[in-house]
C-alpha cells in the first residue's frame, strides 16, 4: 500500500542486512567484513531487483557503509534516486526484533508495527510450513508451538516500540482490511504522507493484485480475516486460547472460550516456560556469538556459482 501511495521507492526485493548480513559476516564497520557483506548482496535476488549499477553502488558501500543502518540506507537512497522517489520503506517481519539496533543506526527511521490476530498467524504458519517447533512439538502441538512464537515476536515490537512512542505506531491487519481508508488516514498522518486509498487501488502493486496467502488455492481466498473461525477446531481454539489469550487480549482480540474452561495443564505450562527461552536463545547465539556465521543465505536467492566460490575460499 505504501509502494502503491506514490512519493515511495518501489523496490520488492529484499534486503536482511540484519538478519543475515550481519550475524554471517560480522560488523560492517570491519572492511574484510564489509566486503564479502557486499559480495553476497550483489549476488542476490533482492540486488537484481534494484535495478543499481554493481560497480558504483559496491564502491559506495564500501567507502561509505559502517553499519547496518548506513547499508539499507545507502541502497535504498540510491534505488529512490534512480526513480525520483522522496521516500522508502522496507517490509521485514524480523526487524521487529530488531527495533532498538536498527533506531541507533537509522535515528530518523519510523516503525511500522502489523498486528494480525494470532489465532489467524498460528493457522498460516502451519499451513505454509513456515516455522518449525521443537522436534516433541512437530505433531499435534505444532499449533499452539507456532502460536507461542507468534506472541514472543510481538511482545518483542511492543517492548521495543514503548521506547520510542514517538516513532511507533501499531496497526492491526484485520482493521486495515476491513476499513482501509480510516487507517490508511490515521497512518498518513503518523508517517505524513499523503496515503489516498483511490490512488492506492489504482496502482495495486505487488500483492494488492495478487494474494500471497497460504489459502491462495481455495475458490474463494479473498477474505484473509478470522479464517481460523472456519479452519480450526473447538479443541484447537480452546488450546490456543489457553495459551496465549492473555496476548490476544492485550492485542485487542476477543476470546470465544470462557475463562473457566481455559485451565492451563502441565504440558501447557511447560510449553509456556521452554519457548520464550528457546526462542531467546537461538536469538543471541545468532546476534552475539560466532554461531551467527552459519545464518543461511538462502534467503537471499544468491546465485549458486557465488556458494561455490565461498565454500573453495572457507
Amino acid at each position: 500500500m505504501l509502494l502503491s501511495s506514490g512519493g515511495f521507492a518501489v523496490y520488492r526485493g529484499y534486503l536482511p542486512v540484519y538478519k543475515t548480513l550481519i550475524p554471517r559476516f560480522g560488523n560492517l564497520d570491519n572492511l574484510q567484513s564489509r566486503k564479502s557483506a557486499v559480495q553476497a548482496w550483489l549476488k542476490s535476488k533482492g540486488f537484481r531487483r534494484s535495478g543499481l549499477d554493481a560497480g558504483l553502488l559496491s564502491a559506495k558501500l564500501l567507502a561509505e557503509c559502517r553499519t547496518g543502518g548506513d547499508f539499507m540506507s545507502i541502497v535504498m537512497d540510491e534505488i529512490a534516486r534512480s526513480q525520483n522517489a522522496q521516500r522508502w520503506a522496507l517490509y521485514d517481519p524480523d526487524n521487529i526484533l530488531r527495533i532498538d539496533k536498527i533506531k541507533a543506526d537509522l535515528p530518523q527511521a519510523l516503525v511500522v508495527h502489523m498486528l494480525r490476530d494470532g489465532r489467524d498467524i498460528a493457522l498460516s504458519l502451519s499451513k505454509m510450513g513456515g516455522f518449525q517447533p521443537l522436534s516433541w512439538d512437530r505433531g499435534s502441538r505444532s499449533l499452539q508451538a507456532t502460536a507461542l512464537y507468534w506472541e514472543w515476536m510481538v511482545r518483542h515490537g511492543k517492548c521495543f516500540g514503548s521506547r520510542i512512542p514517538a516513532d511507533y505506531i501499531e496497526i492491526h491487519y484485520e482493521e486495515l482490511v476491513g476499513e482501509p481508508e480510516r487507517v490508511l488516514k490515521t497512518l498518513g498522518q503518523f508517517i505524513d504522507h499523503d496515503l489516498d486509498y483511490t490512488r492506492i487501488r489504482q496502482a495495486s502493486l505487488g500483492r494488492l493484485s495478487e494474494s500471497n496467502s497460504s489459502f491462495r488455492v481455495e475458490k474463494n481466498p479473498s477474505n484473509p480475516v478470522n479464517r481460523w473461525k472456519e479452519k480450526l477446531s473447538q479443541d484447537e481454539v480452546k488450546r490456543l486460547e489457553t495459551l496465549v489469550g492473555t496476548c490476544l487480549e492485550e492485542c485487542g482480540y476477543s476470546l470465544t472460550v470462557p475463562e473457566a474452561n481455559r485451565r492451563i495443564r502441565l504440558q501447557e505450562r511447560w510449553m509456556r516456560a521452554v519457548y520464550p527461552r528457546y526462542f531467546n536463545a537461538k536469538f543471541w547465539l545468532k546476534t552475539e556469538t560466532p554461531a551467527g556465521k552459519l545464518a543461511s543465505l538462502s534467503e537471499l536467492e544468491i546465485d549458486e556459482s557465488f556458494l561455490e566460490t565461498e565454500r573453495a575460499g572457507a
